[in-house]
């Protein structure tokens, strides 16, 4: 039997990779008009920032995105009344079709969103050797564990790509793996627990509130969203009390009561379970950092 091998077309090639960064940065922080031969692609996890760039200039907005061309002069500063967090990648890409990204913001879907925390997480193996892992210090652990890192940055870069543009240019498509009431229902939840983190909210509250069980409510949750309630409501508290901390116009119990917590000491232990620091000590990181 013969067979005819056909050749993949290659649309989106992303050949190099310039740097995958994180910022948490303060208020009113602002970079220097830069320009370089390679693209970046800004996005904004938390708050917003001012884009001055050639091809577009003004607001990008929380899970917005936009793509600066290589050699496009670009800057971005912070606002005066919130501290953002930032995605910045720097690749190189020959492709024209993402051109149209820097002429105004895109807005992030949730899958894009996740794929978009995967790369970055993928990055860190690459730009962060995890050498403070146990069991990760001799050099063939650390390298079987790093195996394949800057292909599935290339793969996971261009997979996002070719999801974005086509999101962008298809109609979106409605979802079958759940009911149609099941899914409404774990969004209402996700929407709920999104508006009110900063509130008291317990497991049976949401139960009672969406005529729900635990079961139900938190395998449901976690097949949609990737991640469990606890760690879903922890992780909105945190971000926000990050973002206080950069303002730093409250301390650590006023802070902790603001976002929701109980008390300042699981507040605390909470972050440091999550950040791995102390409050004090993170915030003396992002200014040791801002001033390098």
């Amino acid at each position: 039997m013969e067979f005819e091998l056909k050749d993949f077309e290659t649309v989106i090639d992303v050949t190099r990779i310039a740097n995958i960064h994180y910022f948490e940065f303060t208020r009113q922080y602002h970079t220097f008009e830069d320009k370089h031969p390679f693209c970046e692609l800004v996005y904004v996890d938390n708050g917003y920032i001012y884009v001055k760039a050639n091809n577009y200039s003004g607001i990008v907005n929380k899970n917005q995105l936009i793509i600066h061309t290589s050699e496009e002069t670009h800057s971005l500063t912070c606002p005066s009344d919130i501290a953002p967090n930032i995605i910045i990648i720097g690749f190189e890409c020959n492709s024209s079709r993402l051109d149209a990204f820097s002429l105004a913001p895109v807005t992030l879907s949730e899958p894009l969103q996740r794929l978009l925390s995967d790369i970055v997480r993928e990055g860190r193996n690459v730009f962060l050797p995890p050498y403070d892992i146990p069991n990760l210090k001799d050099m063939k652990k650390r390298k079987e564990y790093l195996f394949g890192s800057d292909q599935m940055i290339k793969l996971k870069l261009e997979t996002f790509f070719i999801e974005l543009i086509r999101e962008v240019s298809l109609p979106a498509l409605p979802q079958t793996s759940l009911t149609d009431a099941l899914a409404s229902k774990t969004k209402d939840i996700h929407a709920y627990i999104t508006e009110n983190f900063r509130e008291k909210i317990t497991l049976n509250d949401l139960c009672f509130l969406y005529n729900t069980n635990k079961t139900s409510l938190c395998n449901h949750f976690r097949s949609v969203y990737g991640v469990t309630i606890i760690n879903y409501l922890n992780q909105l508290r945190l971000t926000e009390a990050k973002r206080l901390l950069r303002e730093g116009n409250f301390n650590l119990t006023e802070i902790a009561m603001q976002v929701g917590f109980s008390s300042i000491h699981y507040f605390s232990r909470v972050f440091k379970q999550y950040e791995n620091c102390s409050p004090s000590d993170y915030i003396r990181t992002i200014k040791s950092k801002l001033m390098l």
